[in-house]
């Protein structure tokens, strides 16, 4: 009898930690539309080209979106901003057929980025363009120039300030 009681009271325990993760599920990657308007800029993000991202924060149901992924980097790395981040995408430039339109999703952790290319972001500025397959970042690399890198190996100042690329670009703190 103790026996079942135990056996009942472990299923009882495993039964909540499954429902912990489920309930830790990140939220998928929200629809662009013309509702989306960038974090930084407050301009509305499908009217510009290039890479874009959102960032879902726990509590919130809505992602901050951003017109370029180098936006969407600095808000990971500025202090002020949001640390308790549920889920990242961005948009897979690789399977994207439109750099001014691009709509397939993925989660930023997954993607290899190029950064210190010749192709601009949709605010102007140097871009970090995300791909989910280092062959199509090689091939874009082949076009625009630029490197793959992780996005741990992100330079900060690439994204907060004067790029490391030779371009002289100065983001000023991710205003866009």
């Amino acid at each position: 009898m103790k026996v079942v009681a135990l056996a009942l009271a472990c299923l009882t325990l495993l039964a909540g930690c499954g429902e912990d993760q489920q309930a830790a599920a990140p939220p998928p990657p929200a629809a662009l539309t013309r509702e989306a308007v960038g974090h930084y800029c407050g301009m509305v993000v499908v009217d510009h080209p290039g890479p874009k991202a959102q960032i879902f924060v726990a509590d919130t149901p809505e992602p901050y979106w951003f017109t370029s992924v180098r936006d969407a980097i600095a808000f990971t790395l500025l202090p002020e901003e949001p640390r308790n981040i549920t889920a990242f995408y961005v948009t897979d430039m690789g399977k994207s057929a439109d750099w001014d339109n691009p709509q397939t999703w993925m989660p930023a952790r997954d993607a290899v980025f190029v950064i210190g290319s010749a192709r601009r972001g949709g605010m102007g500025q140097m871009e970090v363009v995300p791909f989910s397959e280092r062959a199509a970042a090689e091939r874009f690399i082949e076009r625009n120039g630029g490197r793959v890198v992780t996005q741990a190996e992100i330079p900060q100042d690439y994204v907060l300030g004067e790029d490391q690329e030779g371009a002289g670009a100065t983001h000023g703190g991710a205003g866009h």
